[in-house]
């Protein structure tokens, strides 16, 4: 099995590209719609983490619009250089072994979520009052349906 200084190790080569995606947030939409995709094609091999998955999307998502600041920018970079390794081919375990080439993807998802476990916690709370902020009411339908009644 995989050991955590492996999994470190590994996702940390990642790092030096990150930086470059937190100088230039706009380079993380690419980045985003192809972990998007590869997250999509591979739900079934990655059942543990999937829900935390998308939060981290998610979370990069809101940080890059500028909707959500309250990260540290070690934090994000560890987010961010996660989600290239996810996206990289090649890692310590590559894709193409059937079986197996997701499991490290999942280990190093799984790795920096217990990084940043109160930093993705806070986010999930802002992103669930956020969440209610943003329902709106189309009066004019309500009006509608209240004089059907």
């Amino acid at each position: 099995m995989l050991g955590t200084k492996k999994i470190g190790d590994g996702y940390k080569r990642f790092e030096t590209k990150a930086k470059e995606y937190v100088k230039r947030p706009e380079k993380t939409d690419t980045l985003l719609s192809a972990a998007s995709r590869k997250a999509d094609e591979k739900k079934n091999s990655l059942p543990e983490v999937w829900d935390n998955l998308q939060l981290l999307f998610d979370l990069v998502s809101a940080w890059r619009r500028g909707d959500y600041k309250k990260i540290p920018t070690g934090s994000i970079l560890t987010i961010i250089a996660a989600i290239i390794y996810f996206v990289s081919p090649i890692d310590i375990i590559p894709d193409f072994i059937i079986g197996l080439g997701f499991v490290d993807d999942a280990a190093v998802i799984g790795f920096v979520l217990k990084q940043i476990t109160a930093d993705l916690e806070k986010f999930r709370i802002w992103k669930e009052e956020h969440a209610a902020d943003g329902l709106i009411i189309d009066e004019n339908k309500l009006e509608e349906n209240t004089q059907n009644m």
